[in-house]
């Protein structure tokens, strides 16, 4: 059974375009990717594991997480002096979400896709 959405209309100055615009920076990279998808398989990675996991130098690996982390993707839990990294499933949710969707289709235009 399809779930219904109520379509609520938003004004410009309410929507946060600039949070979206960093998540989808931060999406537009094959290395992220390959990061986000290793930890929805892994879960909780040590930073230590993750080097050897993308086969990528810790300092370019660093670059990539902080912008993961800037954007809300992931999550970051230090324990002692490593660092362990899991997706942010909250944030990954809203920014698939069959809203956003909803949100660049007209209301009269309603009748095919994820807002029906």
């Amino acid at each position: 059974m399809a779930k219904e959405l109520a379509v609520v209309s938003q004004s410009p100055e309410s929507v946060d375009f600039a949070g979206y615009e960093a998540t989808f920076k931060a999406l537009a990279d094959q290395k992220r990717l390959q990061i986000m998808y290793e930890l929805t398989q892994r879960g909780n990675v040590c930073v230590c594991e993750l080097v050897s996991i993308v086969n990528m130098p810790q300092s370019k690996l660093s670059y990539h997480l902080k912008i993961l982390l800037d954007a809300g993707l992931i999550i970051k839990e230090t324990k002692g002096t490593w660092s362990f990294y899991e997706l942010n499933h909250a944030e990954l949710n809203r920014t698939l979400s069959p809203e956003l969707c909803c949100m660049f289709r007209k209301a009269d235009d309603l009748s095919n896709g994820c807002c029906s």
